[in-house]
């Protein structure tokens, strides 16, 4: 009996110290921060964009008029 609590205690002192699945949790964190920036600078990008349509358009109709 007191073999098996033995190799249990082992392998739980084992199984706190291996560290292996934080890398894979530090690269998800940043990959969700560069998706979360990328989706905040591109709704930026795409107001500018439409801003610089809109004023093209009301240029043209102005010319054309």
């Amino acid at each position: 009996m007191e073999n098996r609590l033995t190799a249990i205690r082992n392998y739980l002192v084992a199984l706190h110290r291996d560290d292996s699945g934080q890398d894979l949790i530090e690269y998800a964190l940043i990959a969700a921060l560069i998706a979360l920036g990328s989706i905040i600078g591109m709704d930026t990008v795409a107001n500018e964009i439409n801003s610089a349509f809109n004023i093209i358009s009301k240029k043209l109709s102005n010319a054309v008029s």
